[in-house]
């Protein structure tokens, strides 16, 4: 895949009927991640659309509606926490899910908690990678669950 290139998954979409599915945006500059994830939330009924770095996934957020958004905070061309940042900031509404795998050289000086810090900056949750498909859907299912639309609520107290 090109760097910076958007791609929207059809594969299970069109089987299942698109509009019903919650639309992911997986954005990630390590390829390998990014169709990890891919292929499992497909599995579990999600609509992905991936994109190779920050500024993909900006030009992906102009263009398409998303239900959530997950994040790597640190991704080429973009400085740390900038990606969350802004990500946060063009869709405030739209749950972030922040991930980072960042390793340190020196592993006796203490790490600053960058995951704390993602969630200062407007991340609705976490994940250290790696993390397990367990956790992924975890975090995704608490934040669809905390975010979902005002009609949404409305049907269900109707229902309920």
């Amino acid at each position: 895949m090109p760097h910076g290139s958007i791609v929207e998954s059809p594969k299970r979409e069109a089987q299942l009927g698109r509009e019903d599915l919650r639309h992911i945006l997986v954005v990630d500059d390590d390829p390998m991640v990014c169709m990890a994830i891919e292929v499992y939330l497909q599995r579990n009924n999600f609509r992905v659309t991936i994109a190779e770095g920050g500024e993909a996934g900006l030009r992906a957020l102009e263009h398409m509606h998303f239900d959530l958004m997950i994040i790597d905070i640190f991704m080429p061309h973009m400085r740390g926490f900038e990606s969350i940042r802004i990500f946060h900031e063009q869709a405030p509404v739209i749950p972030l899910i922040a991930m980072s795998g960042y390793a340190f050289a020196n592993l006796n000086s203490p790490a600053p908690d960058f995951l704390r810090m993602a969630l200062e900056l407007g991340a609705a949750r976490c994940l250290r990678k790696p993390f397990t498909p367990h956790a992924l859907l975890a975090a995704i299912n608490d934040c669809l669950a905390e975010h979902r639309p005002r009609s949404d609520i409305a049907t269900a107290a109707q229902l309920g």
